[in-house]
């Protein structure tokens, strides 16, 4: 079923580009397909970057919490989480996109390793409709026709570490793989000067401090922009160069379209970290801090200030 519903479609999107385009070069079919694919998923990708321009949007209310509650957890964590179900802040909103990327890279690994084993499949395993276009047909009369390089330079059938050796133009689409992935995750992380690595924390915690269960996550997620490119690293080392440049682009668009979606919202945050003024959410709807749960403590702390200086002015009356 996974080949029918998944690996089949997914491959044959692929040969479809590839039958089309001019010269049918099998890199340029492979960059075509994966530009196409992103678009797909661009509601998707929309959703979860939503997700993230709030996450960004709060943190001078989320500091401002932190402060207020004074160590008191519990109410600190009540108040986080009233502020995360007004704005809808969904702390599981990158998911469906995340299983999307891992079905379709999947879906394309294996209909990639069954064209390397045999080149033949590049024909056999497309739909009866393809292999009857004029190309699959020429290509399936003579299979030297089939080009599965990228314009001639990478060989996409190589892996960069092999057995036979290390293939010096697939390991450099390895490091560019990482490379996108590092800054795709760098772009999506809250900016924060005053924030403590992970390291801090622990050591902090080592020597009697009680750490923020908070700030430990964001470490944590701030750590992750490194794990997360040396994994797809030494994922991709062994592996056909063609996976490693799907990744690439993938990447690629993927750091061109958070670029568009989050640039809107820089000036704005800038401002609401150094004022208390309104933000806006793409709804357009104010958020203040008056509207947030943190200005019950505010208020109450106000109000305690102003009982406290009204004896005095009643006294001075009565001297009067």
């Amino acid at each position: 079923m996974f080949t029918t519903y998944i690996v089949q479609p997914i491959f044959n999107l692929l040969v479809l580009i590839y039958s089309q385009i001019p010269g049918h070069n099998f890199g340029l079919a492979i960059i075509l397909f994966t530009v196409v694919i992103r678009l797909l998923m661009w509601p998707l990708v929309k959703k979860q970057l939503r997700q993230t321009k709030i996450t960004r949007q709060i943190q001078p209310q989320l500091k401002r919490i932190k402060k207020e509650a004074k160590g008191d957890r519990q109410r600190e964590a009540q108040l986080m989480m009233e502020l995360y179900k007004e704005r809808g802040v969904n702390p599981f909103g990158m998911f469906p996109t995340l299983i999307v990327q891992m079905i379709v890279l999947f879906g394309l690994y294996m209909g990639l390793i069954k064209v390397i084993r045999d080149p033949h499949q590049i024909v056999n395993f497309a739909y009866p409709f393809l292999q009857h276009t004029s190309w699959l047909q020429h290509v399936a009369s003579n299979i030297h026709a089939f080009d599965n390089s990228l314009f001639g330079v990478v060989d996409l059938s190589k892996a960069a570490v092999s057995p036979k050796g290390i293939y010096a133009p697939a390991l450099l689409l390895v490091f560019l793989s990482a490379g996108v992935q590092f800054l795709t995750s760098r772009q999506l992380m809250p900016q924060d000067k005053d924030a403590r690595k992970l390291r801090h924390i622990l050591k902090a915690a080592g020597e009697g401090q009680q750490a923020d269960q908070a700030e430990v996550s964001a470490a944590v997620g701030r750590g992750m922009q490194y794990v997360i490119p040396i994994m797809v690293l030494l994922f991709t080392i062994n592996l056909a160069a063609a996976l490693s440049l799907y990744w690439f682009v993938g990447g690629a668009v993927a750091y061109l379209q958070q670029r568009a979606a989050l640039k809107d919202d820089a000036e704005e945050l800038v401002a609401a970290a150094e004022s208390d003024k309104p933000l806006r959410t793409e709804r357009g709807s104010k958020i203040t801090l008056s509207s947030v749960p943190e200005a019950e403590i505010v208020q109450t702390t106000t109000q305690n200030q102003n009982a406290k200086k009204t004896p005095k002015k009643s006294k001075k009356r009565r001297r009067r």
